[in-house]
């Protein structure tokens, strides 16, 4: 490789950097001249003379100043102390300062209270952990949301992480929290291979016998839980197997004492009444099992099945545990010990007092260390370990005990949940059919776990009324989150895999004697409720959350059930009446919609639409689901396509009482933002984008009038992103229909986006982004980019906007759709365009974003334009391609090689190249390009664009025929066009990947959102060809006929190391009618 990469001597003359980046170069100049970076110190360390304590003194108080500040009410001042945090991050010393604000306390000596100064030294060790997250390893891929710009110097990090253990160690918890996270993310990157000490540090604050601070022990255990939790969720590999070896070889004996050690503890005399250090050593419990699931992800290692006998009495015996000292009997909620900071040896912070605080549904230390333990009986249930299985029998008893005992208290949620889950996993293995097989079991499991489980509690009404967004959370089938109810209708699932037609028929008994005493009684609605939960348990054999049920149990009659119990709840005016039966009734609709016919569906449209107007948060937001899936669900249409069942003709007649009904809770800023309601509003009009013309003006109102309401204060990322994809599917319906309206949408929408964009709502400002080039691209061609679109793009340059890497995939594509409208327009800012480009290529993670703008600027800019700074442009990309090389890279970059040979011929190409080193063309198409297309073969509209590409290269270029090394160069290009061309995966002539609207799986992403319906449709650079496989054949038969003999051997050549190439090649000649000679 060495010999494509410009000597550098060649190089000295290109001055590009300040030309082009400028605008990104002088800030960070200037904040080097204002800085005053604070001197490096050790944090535990005694300075060495009088004047290094008043200079260190002098630095520390002005940093707890601005870190005081940075809490501040006033928002100039926090700003201004923010941006200066922000400034000194990779300052020399800075960190180590913090850590030393962390660490000292600031109070008087003789202050009558002590934890004054707390507030400042949380905002230290949060902004030390913010530093750490951002600028340890500072790869383009951070989660602070911002391109990494700075780096911990590595003068600092030895000392950090030779002393951040001790300091987490001493310090109040409210501090050990933060302390604790930073560890894990340094560990993150540097454990075990540049940071051996870790473990052994933190293995010594517990290992230790003289060791009776809880505190301590508790936080290093919690650390070494956050640091070994990624074991859990990484793909297998060998570096993975040697990280958990690494661990295991010092972790597990010392682990496994103090578990034996502290399950010993527990029912010792002495702790009868010791709340304070009983709930410690639960903690520490707590801990060490989440530490064991971790270890025993992957696999069961060695260790830990020689020694599974004692950590198998250790969890019988905690499954078993109850100590009435921590339980309150009569409460609902578990009262629950805030563990702040025992008497501290060190004496830095003082000591508070332990109180007592009750937390609504708070789990209480007993459950939390029974939750673990089940959680690990699941582990090894779910892997079936052979060692496991004689301790199985006796573990599915305690588990079942435990059940017998957990009320319906919410604080008992956790355990009933994870005890449910471990048994379901059981049951629906049939090497565990004999546990569980026989009538009396079965009826056993639905009279003692199944129906208590489904039955509504007082908990769940007060959620129903009181905290509906925590009801859905908990109730959805689409939730992560787990309830009883979830649980235990996965249990009946279970059950009918192994059991179905026993479980069918007890089930069907209790269905009708619960019904028959809501009949009886309908004060007694909690019956039927149960009674649907029951047919919803039993009834699915098959079914995923986007596509809803597809088969069903054949012993029972969904519709059936429907017509009798369902529909009538659904028919009831009176929106007051059984609010949470009609909520379970929806929720049975929108369950089995793949099971109702078009037309019930279409008939059960206004029933639901009719439940968008009731005051029951739970029940319109269940009937916004349910519509939103009807329009989702799907029905086999012709060529093998899948097209909506309920289509936009047949929803028309119910356009304006549904979007009534949706805007009207939307309107309701007494409710909380429903991300369900607006993702229907999305959907009807995605579904309905070809009537939307009557109701286009006061959707666009409400939407906007939405908008500016959230602007305010965001709160809810799903409600924001289905607002946004609302406003992009309103654009994309009506101006594919009338690019003319371009104009009104910009007349609605620059207001509100102007807003956001002057208010820097940094989550609203790449959809905003999004939209702005979705309506540019629509406008007219030739139409130019108008006036506020032209004001508003020297704005656009500003570097820092270009920080938040949030924003760079929306502007990138904002820049490439003014490059498509107004090239001229754009020509002046050239210098400034240039300088994003050569910004992004220098980051792997936003050069495809470098490459896209590139690729606007060749395609739409006048040659004239670029043409002079093409030598420049290269340069660029030559460097990164010695010093950043990657597969991605290599792709990107012969995907613009293809486009510049296709737009301007193969001498330009060479031309432009050599200018920079002789033979550099030609040597980057032999170790470069024809490399990557052997490996890989591009798709879709850049392999169109390759082809165009290498036929030029390959019919225009005399030198490549020169001599027998060229033409040897002109075989393989041949091959590699061929191979293109005749990969059925390369869809050549096709430009994108065409999605399905209503399929999509659209919601809000941290990282960067994108908009499904403002999403960018591909342009072919290249329209003019039809079929590049013909403009091959034929531009090479030409070819041919012009060096009669010399080319034919050139293509066998070439063709020869695959037979289904030379094939293949010959059928593209004959249907394109051309005859080689």
């Amino acid at each position: 490789m060495a010999s494509l990469l410009l000597n550098p001597a060649s190089t000295t003359h290109l001055r590009l950097t300040p030309l082009y980046l400028q605008p990104f170069h002088c800030r960070a100049v200037h904040r080097r001249r204002r800085r005053q970076p604070p001197t490096a110190v050790d944090f535990h360390r005694i300075l060495s003379s009088p004047n290094d304590e008043i200079i260190m003194a002098t630095q520390e108080d002005q940093l707890r100043q601005i870190l005081s500040q940075s809490l501040s009410p006033d928002k100039t001042t926090r700003q201004n102390a923010e941006r200066a945090l922000l400034s000194a991050r990779s300052a020399p010393g800075h960190a180590l300062a913090v850590l030393r604000v962390v660490s000292v306390s600031n109070d008087p000596p003789n202050a009558a209270t002590t934890g004054g100064d707390l507030p400042v030294r949380q905002a230290a060790a949060v902004h030390f952990k913010n530093m750490v997250k951002g600028g340890w390893a500072p790869d383009e891929d951070n989660d602070d949301g911002r391109v990494a710009r700075y780096i911990i110097p590595e003068s600092d990090r030895a000392l950090i992480k030779d002393n951040l253990v001790s300091l987490m160690c001493t310090v109040p918890p409210q501090l050990q929290s933060q302390c604790s996270e930073s560890i894990a993310l340094i560990a993150s990157s540097d454990f075990p291979a540049r940071w051996d000490n870790l473990l052994g540090d933190l293995i010594s604050k517990f290992a230790d016998p003289s060791n009776s601070d809880w505190n301590v022990v508790n936080g290093v255990l919690l650390t070494a839980n956050s640091i070994l939790k990624r074991f859990r969720h990484v793909q297998r590999s060998d570096a993975l197997y040697a990280d958990i070896l690494y661990v295991l070889e010092r972790l597990q004996e010392p682990l496994t004492r103090l578990f034996v050690s502290i399950t010993s503890q527990i029912d010792g005399i002495d702790m009868a009444g010791d709340i304070i250090g009983l709930t410690a050593r639960l903690s520490a419990l707590r801990s060490i099992n989440r530490i064991f699931f971790s270890l025993n992800y992957q696999d069961l290692p060695e260790y830990f099945e020689d020694h599974m006998g004692e950590w198998m009495a250790g969890f019988a015996k905690l499954l078993q545990y109850t100590n009435p000292i921590l339980v309150d009997e009569d409460e609902e909620t578990q009262p629950a010990p805030t563990l702040t900071l025992l008497p501290n040896p060190l004496n830095l912070v003082g000591s508070v007092l332990v109180r007592i605080r009750r937390f609504n549904g708070a789990t209480g230390p007993i459950d939390n260390v029974q939750v673990s333990v089940v959680q690990n009986l699941n582990l090894y249930g779910n892997k079936d370990e052979e060692p496991f299985l004689p301790y199985l029998p006796q573990f599915t008893t305690l588990v079942w005990n435990l059940l017998m005992t957990v009320t319906p208290h919410s604080k008992h949620d956790a355990l009933a949940t994870i005890s449910i889950r471990f048994l379901s996993s059981l049951i629906g293995k049939l090497m565990h059919r004999q546990l569980f097989e026989g009538e009396g079991t079965l009826r056993e499991i639905f009279g003692r776990i199944v129906i208590p489980n489904l039955t509504v509690r007082d908990i769940d009404e007060e959620r129903f009324e009181d905290d509906p967004a925590e009801f859905i959370l908990s109730d959805m089938e689409s939730s992560d989150t787990e309830s009883r109810r979830k649980c235990t209708q996965e249990l009946l699932r279970a059950m009918c895999r192994q059991f179905e037609s026993q479980t069918t028929l007890i089930c069907s008994e209790h269905v009708s004697q619960m019904l028959g005493r809501f009949a009886a009684d309908e004060d007694q609605w909690k019956m039927k409720d149960v009674a649907i939960h029951l047919m919803l348990g039993i009834a699915i054999r098959a079914e995923s959350a986007q596509f809803g049920v597809s088969q069903v149990n054949d012993g029972i009659n969904v519709m059936e059930f429907f017509s009798s119990q369902i529909l009538s709840e659904l028919q009831e005016a009176d929106m007051s009446v059984r609010p949470m039966v009609k909520a379970t009734c929806i929720k049975f609709v929108s369950t089995f919609r793949n099971q109702f016919t078009k037309e019930q569906l279409v008939a059960l449209i206004p029933l639901l639409v009719s439940h968008l107007g009731t005051s029951d948060v739970v029940v319109h937001t269940y009937a916004s689901v349910a519509i939103e899936k009807i329009l989702t669900t799907k029905v086999d249409g012709i060529n093998n396509t899948k097209e909506c069942k309920v289509s936009g003709a047949e929803l028309k007649p119910f356009l304006n009482n549904l979007f009534t009904g949706l805007f009207l809770i939307v309107d309701n800023t007494d409710l909380n933002e429903n991300e369900y309601v607006m993702k229907c509003i999305m959907r009807t009009l995605s579904v309905a984008r070809d009537d939307l013309m009557d109701v286009i003006q006061v959707v666009l109102e409400k939407l906007t009038a939405a908008l500016a309401q959230v602007a305010k204060n965001p709160k809810n990322p799903q409600f924001n992103h289905f607002l946004f994809e609302s406003i992009a599917v309103l654009i994309l319906a009506v101006c594919t229909k009338d690019a003319t309206l371009t104009a009104a949408f910009e007349h609605f929408l620059f207001p509100p986006f102007q807003t956001v964009l002057q208010m820097e709502v940094v989550e609203f400002t790449p959809y905003v982004f999004q939209l702005l080039a979705q309506i540019l691209e629509f406008r007219l061609e030739g139409s130019g980019l108008g006036e506020a679109y032209t004001s508003l793009f020297p704005p656009l340059l500003t570097p820092i906007l270009w920080e938040r890497k949030g924003n760079i995939p929306a502007l990138s594509r904002l820049l490439t759709a003014y490059l498509s409208k107004g090239p001229n327009d754009l020509v002046p800012h050239l210098l400034g365009i240039l300088g994003v480009f050569q910004k992004l290529v220098s980051s792997k993670a936003n050069e495809q974003y470098a490459f896209d703008l590139l690729r606007g600027i060749i395609v739409y800019l006048p040659q004239e334009a670029f043409m002079p700074r093409m030598k420049d442009i290269l340069q660029i990309l030559m460097m990164k391609l010695q010093h950043g090389r990657t597969p991605r890279y290599v792709g990107n970059l012969t995907h613009f090689f293809a486009l510049f040979i296709g737009k301007f011929g193969s001498q330009a190409y060479l031309d432009q190249l050599n200018q920079l080193q002789p033979g550099l063309g030609l040597m980057l198409l032999v170790q470069v390009w024809v490399p990557r297309l052997q490996t890989v073969s591009p798709t879709r509209l850049e392999a169109k664009t390759q082809i165009v590409g290498l036929t030029k290269l390959l019919c225009e270029t005399p030198a490549l025929l020169s001599d027998a090394n060229s033409q040897k160069i002109w075989s393989q290009v041949m091959g590699c066009a061929v191979k293109i061309v005749c990969s059925p995966e390369s869809n050549l002539n096709s430009l994108s990947i065409q999605d399905n609207n209503d399929d999509a799986d659209i919601g809000y992403d941290a990282t960067y959102s994108v908009l499904h319906f403002a999403t960018r449709p591909a342009k072919d650079p290249f329209p003019d060809v039809s079929d590049a496989g013909t403009l091959l054949v034929q531009s090479v038969g030409k070819l041919c006929s012009s060096h009669p003999g010399r080319i034919t051997p050139l293509i066998v050549h070439g063709l020869s190391s695959n037979s289904k190439l030379n094939a293949g090649f010959e059928v593209l000649c004959q249907k394109a009618g051309v005859q080689l000679s």
